[in-house]
């Protein structure tokens, strides 16, 4: 098996600060991550105007809106990290405002049904990641059929659990393997468990190939608070270890290995 892929999800955490954000794409490079992921939306498209106009909460949610103009000098750290620039669409117009920047279109388990939106995302060609939290087998097989319809050939499915956190005993790891099998796709895990066991058993038994999470830098972020988050140094770790073990897979076959040949000189 190959290193999956670990995206660290920025989610709401940047404070709408440049600098802090190139500090989210530095540290996921540091920290063993192959690609960052950012949210793109607007208060306005997101909740009903009646909410909006009832809920001093929900509209203190505009500080936690991605510029637009951010996205071009995310794209380019991230090319000079070496990692993957994503971004998930929330409105129709993102979906081009997106395109000439990111690497992959993540689509949000709360976005799965919205068909027109997976749609738009798979006629640019660009690869596309589902999230499936909440969702059920057929609502996930109309997503695929979707995207697979508008044209996408590069699909990945993530198993998502959407408690925040999410209870390890509620993770139901094994539907990686069912999501899998049932649409000949890779798949892998978007966590909010923060348990290094759940990632260690969504990599080496179950075969995820890639793993999402959310991080923050020090526990500042807008959703740290929540405690679905990981902090460098335990997602660090984590990283290391998942890659550390895949190196013992070797090939299968039962030869003698090189540490082996000089007892093999006296046995």
């Amino acid at each position: 098996m190959n290193n999956p892929l670990f995206i660290a999800e920025v989610s709401s955490n940047h404070h709408r600060d440049l600098e802090r954000c190139f500090c989210f794409i530095d540290t996921a490079a540091e920290v063993g991550c192959g690609a960052v992921k950012f949210q793109l939306f607007k208060i306005n498209e997101l909740f009903a105007s009646e909410i909006l106009e009832k809920s001093p909460a929900h509209r203190a949610r505009k500080d936690w809106e991605l510029p637009v103009e951010f996205l071009a000098p995310l794209s380019a750290r991230c090319r000079q990290q070496g990692i993957l620039f994503s971004c998930t669409p929330f409105y129709m117009d993102a979906v081009e405002e997106l395109l000439p920047y990111i690497d992959f279109y993540k689509i949000a388990s709360y976005e799965l049904l919205w068909t027109d939106l997976l749609a738009a995302c798979a006629r640019t060609g660009k690869p596309v990641i589902l999230s499936t939290g909440m969702a059920t087998m057929d609502e996930i097989g109309i997503a695929v059929d979707t995207v697979r319809a508008a044209g996408c050939k590069d699909l990945t499915v993530l198993h998502c659990v959407s408690g925040y956190p999410a209870p390890p005993d509620q993770c139901n790891l094994a539907a990686i393997k069912t999501i899998s099998d049932s649409f000949a796709c890779p798949a892998g895990w978007s966590d909010h468990s923060v348990s290094e066991a759940v990632i260690y058993r969504a990599v080496h038994h179950w075969g995820a190939q890639t793993i999402e999470f959310h991080l923050d830098l020090e526990g500042d972020g807008e959703e740290f608070k929540t405690g679905h988050c990981w902090l460098p140094d335990q997602i660090r770790e984590v990283i290391a270890v998942v890659k550390a073990g895949l190196v013992a897979d070797g090939t299968g076959a039962k030869i003698p290995a090189i540490a082996e040949l000089p007892d093999r000189e006296w046995r």
